[in-house]
C-alpha cells in the first residue's frame, strides 16, 4: 500500500474578500468580489491528492453547510474523510481579505473542527511510512491535548509533519517541547522559523530548527520566492524558487506542504521533492482561492518551461 499523507488539522471555510486595502480601525472598505471556499487543511490535502498521493482528513467537521462544503470539496479530488461529522455543529469560517498586492489578513471563527478525540483521530489508522501532518493551531486548547496524546501513541514509523503556522509562539512551554519530541519533519516559512528560534537568517535558521527537534529530523523553511532551504543529515541545502507576479498569495504554503508530502509519500527524493513544491507554489501565487495547487502534470509542464533553450536550470546549491 502506498504511504498516505493524513492531515490532522481544521478544515475551514475561507470567506474571500478582494479589497482595495484594509479599512483603518472604525472605518469601511468595500470589496469587489465575494467567494467561499474550502480552506485550511483541505488545501493541503488537495495539493497533494494531485500530486498523486493518496490523502485522508483525520480532523473534525461540522454538519452544516460549511461542513457540506469541505466534505464536497475533498471527494471531488478522492480524498478520503475518516471522522464522522460532529452533529449539531458546522465548520467555522476564516474571513481573508485579500488585497492588490496578493498579501493577505486572516480572521478565523471557530466550529465543529475543534471537537476532536483520540478516537475520531484514530479512525485514519496511520500505518508505517504515512505521514501525518499537524498544524500549529491545532496546539491551542480545546484539541491541543487529544492531538498530541494520540500522536504520541502513534505506531513507530509514522512520520509527524509540523506546519507550525504562526500559533507555535503563543502555545506554552510543555505543549511545544511535546510537540517537537514527536516532529520528524519541520516545514514553515521564514517568520515562523524565527519565532521558533530567534534566528534572523533563513539558512542558520533550519539548523536552529533542527537542534529543536530528535536527530534525523528533516527542516524545511520556505524564503518566498527565493525558495527554500532543505536541511537533511546535517546538510543545509538552498533550492531556488521561481518568482511571479501574484495574484492571491492565500494558500501558497499549503500548496507547498502538500506537495512536499505527497512527493515524499511517492517516494520522491527531499531535493527534488523541494523543488517540486517551490514549483506548485510558484504556479498557486497566480490563481485566485486557497485550493488551486496544480496537479502534477502542470508542475511538469511548469518545470519544463523553466529550463533555459540549452537544456538545465537552477538547481540545489549546499550552503552548509
Amino acid at each position: 500500500m502506498n504511504a498516505r499523507v493524513i492531515h490532522t488539522g481544521q478544515a475551514l471555510v475561507d470567506v474571500v474578500l478582494e479589497v482595495p486595502g484594509l479599512p483603518q480601525r472604525g472605518g469601511n472598505v468595500n470589496a469587489s468580489t465575494y467567494t467561499r471556499y474550502a480552506g485550511g487543511a483541505v488545501s493541503i490535502l488537495l495539493a497533494a491528492a494531485r500530486t498523486g498521493a493518496p490523502a485522508a482528513h483525520a480532523g473534525a467537521h461540522g454538519d452544516g453547510p460549511n461542513g457540506d462544503l469541505v466534505r464536497s470539496a475533498l471527494a471531488a479530488e478522492g480524498v478520503h474523510v475518516t471522522a464522522a461529522p460532529v452533529p449539531g455543529q458546522d465548520t467555522g469560517i476564516c474571513v481573508v481579505m485579500v488585497e492588490p498586492t496578493a498579501e493577505r489578513t486572516f480572521l478565523t471563527t471557530y466550529g465543529a473542527e475543534r471537537v476532536i478525540s483520540a478516537g475520531s483521530l484514530g479512525t485514519s489508522d496511520p500505518r508505517p511510512g504515512d505521514l501525518v501532518c499537524v498544524t500549529g493551531y491545532s496546539l491551542y486548547p480545546p484539541t491541543s491535548e487529544p492531538l498530541l496524546s494520540w500522536l504520541e501513541a502513534l505506531p513507530e514509523g509514522v512520520v509527524v509533519v509540523l506546519d507550525p503556522g504562526a500559533a507555535l509562539g503563543d502555545v506554552g512551554e510543555e505543549t511545544r517541547r511535546r510537540i517537537l519530541a514527536l516532529t520528524d519533519v519541520w516545514t514553515s516559512n521564514a517568520a515562523e522559523a524565527l519565532e521558533l528560534t530567534g534566528v534572523g537568517d533563513v539558512e542558520d535558521s533550519c539548523a536552529a530548527v533542527a537542534g529543536r527537534l530528535t536527530e534525523g529530523a528533516a527542516v524545511v523553511v520556505r524564503d518566498g520566492p527565493e525558495g527554500c532551504f532543505v536541511r537533511v543529515g546535517g546538510l543545509t541545502t538552498h533550492v531556488p524558487g521561481y518568482p511571479q507576479t501574484p495574484v492571491d498569495t492565500n494558500g501558497a504554503g499549503d500548496a507547498h506542504t502538500g506537495v512536499l508530502c505527497a512527493e515524499r509519500a511517492l517516494g520522491t527524493p527531499w531535493l527534488e521533492a523541494a523543488r517540486r513544491a517551490n514549483a506548485a507554489g510558484a504556479v498557486k501565487v497566480t490563481r485566485r482561492g486557497p485550493a488551486t495547487a496544480p496537479t502534477r502534470a502542470e508542475v511538469d509542464d511548469f518545470l519544463a518551461d523553466q529550463r533555459p533553450a540549452e537544456g538545465g536550470g537552477p538547481g540545489p546549491t549546499v550552503v552548509s
